[in-house]
């Protein structure tokens, strides 16, 4: 079964964040062949758990503290600012300032 994608931004962000599902999810990662490992999607799950509580992206040092990981490893983990992946495969909004 193909899941199809909502529209998403040139970012690569959904335009409708109320659409996301963790198979859309795992639907945009593939097409930008990018692998959800168990340890991503856990960060995936938690950045969607802080907004829920929060209702904003948290800055990568708050969010690090959040779930208890080590901000480096973070980064070697996302080969990239952990924050823009992490919201954009969670279909949270885009992360603004320090991320």
């Amino acid at each position: 079964m193909t899941v199809e994608i909502p529209e998403r931004d040139g970012d690569g962000y959904l335009t409708d964040m109320n659409q996301w599902t963790p198979e859309i999810a795992r639907a945009m990662a593939a097409a930008d062949d990018f692998e959800l490992t168990d340890e991503r999607w856990e960060h995936i799950e938690k950045a969607r758990e802080y907004y829920e509580a929060h209702a904003v992206v948290p800055p990568i040092r708050k969010f690090s503290k959040y779930i208890g990981a080590d901000k480096k490893a973070m980064f070697e983990l996302w080969l990239t600012g952990p924050m823009k992946p992490i919201t954009k495969y969670g279909g949270l909004p885009k992360p603004t300032g320090c991320v």
